[in-house]
């Protein structure tokens, strides 16, 4: 302020400087951000098959268990006597049939020798077989009865990870009850489930028939997840689209698959998934901060004229990825 006006006027007038970017067709990858739930890929309820008291857990509450381990112990001395009483019963049938064949092996030598009658040698042949008939069911019930002491130890039915007991030692369980004794979940891999609009789905069908797109492969997409602290790790795939369409909404669901070797994604978890649905070859992208706002509301850029003067230019955008608008 303490300057001569005269000396402020003669200094030089810079123009400022600025940056400019070349744009160009390049590929740009059409995607897609869309809320989602996590699901598990398997559940099973866990319950018995046998009625019995429970005597002994075998698990820790929210412990990862492999299919075959044993959760539960239902008190097995029943079953080990009934199935004592049912090899004895084994036995006996299996002395019958041996006393059985001997005596019709005898009926037959006496019956070549017309000492015996025919009838006797039906009657005997009739009682061997009998006896095979019976030794057979004696068989059934020992098997029967040795399954029902193998399902007096309760096992995992897959791999996953468990959640809490809901029964205790000396709680009296029944088959076909519809309390479960506990719940599995396999985590890994691992869904996602999400929705997309119908419209959208329809507008990329048609830009893939046009040519305007190109897919990553048939029938296929690749996907990533948003999560709290950003994005996830591993990338997933697109498993199905639902061929039914909801009345309220207009959307159909979407299932992704997800690797989830760490358990950080656990079911109903709340995430955004980003799905790329097709590659534009020749598209235009330019930075999010070229892009402004005029006073109606639209989209403008700069763009370098020939005479190299910046003139604004109207656009219109379309999605946003990696710091780019795509302008349409």
């Amino acid at each position: 302020c303490d300057e001569p006006a005269a000396a402020v006027a003669a200094q030089p007038v810079t123009p400022p400087d600025v940056s400019y970017v070349a744009v160009k067709p390049q590929p740009f990858a059409i995607m897609r951000e869309l809320p989602g739930r996590i699901a598990p890929t398997r559940v099973a309820d866990v319950r018995p098959q046998v009625s019995g008291i429970i005597v002994e857990r075998l698990f820790h509450q929210g412990s990862d268990v492999k299919a075959g381990d044993p959760l539960y112990r239902i008190d097995p001395k029943p079953f080990q006597v009934e199935l004592m009483a049912q090899e004895a019963a084994l036995a006996k049938a299996e002395a019958v049939l041996d006393q059985a064949t001997r005596h019709a092996r005898r009926i037959a030598t006496l019956a070549h020798q017309h000492v015996a009658s025919d009838a006797q040698n039906e009657n005997a042949i009739a009682a061997r077989r009998q006896a095979e008939a019976d030794v057979a069911a004696r068989k059934a019930d020992v098997a029967k009865a040795r399954l029902n002491l193998d399902y007096a130890t309760i096992l995992a039915p897959i791999n996953g990870r468990i959640g809490a007991a809901l029964v205790s030692e000396g709680a009296l369980v029944v088959p076909n009850d519809t309390t479960n004794l506990a719940s599995i979940q396999q985590l890994d891999p691992i869904y996602a489930d999400f929705t997309q609009s119908v419209s959208d789905l329809n507008k990329l069908r048609r830009a893939f028939v046009r040519g305007d797109l190109e897919q990553i492969e048939p029938g296929a997409a690749k996907i990533k997840l948003i999560v709290d602290d950003g994005l996830y790790s591993h990338t997933g795939k697109l498993l199905f689209s639902d061929a039914k369409v909801n009345a309220d909404t207009g959307q159909v669901t979407l299932r992704g698959e997800f690797p989830n070797p760490n358990g950080e994604l656990l079911p109903g978890m709340y995430v955004r998934v980003m799905i790329e649905q097709g590659i534009d070859n020749d598209a235009i992208a330019v930075p999010q901060q070229a892009v402004q706002r005029g006073r109606d509301g639209g989209s403008e850029v700069y763009v370098v004229k020939p005479d190299n003067r910046a003139a604004l230019q109207p656009v219109r955008t379309g999605a946003v990825h990696a710091g780019k608008w795509l302008i349409t």
